[in-house]
C-alpha cells in the first residue's frame, strides 16, 4: 500500500510534465503561489549582485530563469555556478525559497540559477526522461535549454566553466541525472534530492560525481521501487538501483564507506555512504535520512503531507562541500 500511495503522488507531481504536449506554453516565472517577487532584468550587459529574471527563446517558446548573483561578486574573478532545478508542479521562483540556496550562495560566493521547466500555470516540470510510448511525444529538449542558458549566462556574469554544477528536487533531481548523462562536458557534478534516475542508462562521456539525498519514508518518489513496478507510462529506478548504476558508470569501488552524520540523541538518524575512487576522481555518495520524507534537508517543509525534513544536517552545505571537491576534469 505504501508503494501504491507513492506512485499516486508521483503521478500527481509529474502530471505537470504532461501539459507541454497540449499547450506548448510556459507559465510566467512568478506564479500566484510564489512568495517572492524578483524584478525582471532582460537588458543586455553584466549582472550585478542581487536577483534577476531572464527570458530565453527556444525556437518559438519563451523560457525563463532566475539568477542570484552573490553579495561580494567580483566580475574579474570567475565564479562557480549552481543550477537549482525545481520539482514538478513548481517553478524557479518557488525553488528559491524551497531550497534556501540564495543564503548559501552569498556565504560561499557562487552564482545560483533557477531555471523553470514547461507547463501551464504552476504545473511546470522537466523532461527528465523515462516516459514511454505516446507519453514521450512532443516533449521539450530541456538539455538543449540548459545548454543555451549556460551560453547566455557567460555573457552576463564571469563564469568558471570548470565549476558548473546541478542540483534539483524530485523531478528536478531526475533532470540532474539526465544532464549528467547528456551534458557531462559542462556539468562537473550533480546533487539530486528526492529524485531518482528516470532516463535510460547510456555510456558516459566523462565520469560525473554524484551526491544523492533521500528520505527513507518518501511516499512521493519512494526510496525503493521494486523492479517492474514503475508507473505504466514511465520507467523509474529506486534509490539503491540509481546509486549502483552510477557506481558502475563512474567505475567507483563497490564497497561503500558508511559514516553517521547525525549526533547521538538527534531525532533523525542520517547516514552517508561513499563509493570512492572512480574514474577521474569521481565518487558517488548517498545521504539517507531515516524517516525523512519528500523534503530538502535543513529546510522547513512547506506542507505536512510531503513528510519530515532533517533539521540536523544542511543539504545546501553538504552539496557545496561536495561540489568544491569536484571541478570538471
Amino acid at each position: 500500500m505504501a508503494f501504491r500511495k507513492g506512485v499516486c503522488w508521483t503521478i500527481l507531481l509529474i502530471a505537470g510534465s504532461l501539459i507541454p504536449i497540449c499547450s506548448g506554453q510556459e507559465a510566467p516565472a512568478e506564479s500566484p503561489a510564489s512568495p517572492e517577487k524578483i524584478p525582471a532584468s532582460d537588458a543586455p550587459g553584466p549582472l550585478t549582485p542581487g536577483n534577476h529574471t531572464r527570458t530565453l527563446m527556444m525556437g518559438k517558446q519563451k523560457r525563463t530563469y532566475l539568477v542570484h548573483v552573490p553579495v561580494g561578486y567580483d566580475p574579474t574573478v570567475p565564479a562557480p555556478v549552481v543550477l537549482a532545478l525545481h520539482g514538478a508542479a513548481m517553478n524557479g521562483s518557488m525553488m528559491v525559497w524551497f531550497s534556501g540556496l540564495n543564503k548559501t550562495s552569498d556565504a560561499h560566493g557562487f552564482v545560483v540559477v533557477y531555471p523553470s521547466g514547461t507547463g501551464t500555470g504552476p504545473f511546470l516540470a522537466w523532461n527528465a526522461g523515462g516516459f514511454t510510448g505516446r507519453m514521450n511525444e512532443g516533449r521539450p529538449d530541456d538539455v538543449a535549454f540548459i545548454g543555451e542558458l549556460l551560453d547566455e549566462l557567460e555573457t552576463l556574469v564571469s563564469v568558471d566553466d570548470q565549476r558548473v554544477y546541478a542540483c534539483g528536487m524530485s523531478n528536478g533531481g531526475m533532470m540532474c541525472y539526465r544532464l549528467a548523462l547528456e551534458l557531462s562536458e559542462r556539468i562537473a557534478a550533480i546533487a539530486p534530492v528526492a529524485g531518482t534516475m528516470a532516463i535510460a542508462e547510456s555510456e558516459l562521456k566523462r565520469a560525473v560525481p554524484v551526491i544523492h539525498f533521500h528520505g527513507t519514508k518518501d511516499t512521493i518518489v519512494p526510496y525503493g521501487v521494486p523492479k517492474g513496478k514503475s508507473p505504466p507510462f514511465m520507467t523509474l529506478k529506486g534509490v539503491d538501483d540509481t546509486i549502483q548504476t552510477w557506481v558502475r558508470l563512474n567505475a567507483c569501488q563497490t564497497d561503500g564507506v558508511v559514516d553517521i552524520l547525525s549526533k547521538e540523541g538527534d531525532k533523525t538518524r542520517v547516514t552517508r555512504t561513499t563509493y570512492p575512487e572512480g574514474k577521474e576522481g569521481a565518487e558517488v555518495v548517498l545521504v539517507a535520512i531515516e524517516g525523512g520524507g519528500h523534503t530538502w534537508p535543513g529546510q522547513q517543509p512547506p506542507v505536512g503531507f510531503i513528510g519530515k525534513s532533517a533539521k540536523n544536517i544542511s543539504a545546501n552545505e553538504l552539496i557545496w562541500e561536495f561540489f568544491q571537491k569536484h571541478p570538471l576534469r
